[in-house]
């Protein structure tokens, strides 16, 4: 189910850069938050909100993975903030 997680994750990082691209121009972190981020299924937000920083630096989703804002960039990538399992 890992692959699949993974695959949310850039699905939610995809529309992330649907809405910059909308707007036309750089966004600081912040201003994902409600248009994207907080009416998503995949998001933690109890989680976001205590964790997350402020200004935003991460966004957990309710699965092993969490999305991570890169200032340099303006753009967001996926991290690991579950338990990894070799098994």
């Amino acid at each position: 189910m890992s692959y699949e997680q993974v695959e949310e994750a850039w699905g939610l990082i995809d529309e992330a850069a649907k809405h910059k691209e909308e707007s036309g121009q750089d966004l600081n972190s912040d201003a994902y938050w409600d248009a994207v981020f907080a009416k998503s299924p995949l998001v933690d937000v109890e989680r976001t909100k205590a964790e997350g920083g402020s200004p935003l630096e991460k966004v957990f989703l309710r699965s092993p993975y969490g999305l991570q804002f890169r200032t340099e960039y303006m753009d967001w990538i996926p991290f690991r903030h579950g338990e990894v399992k070799l098994d």
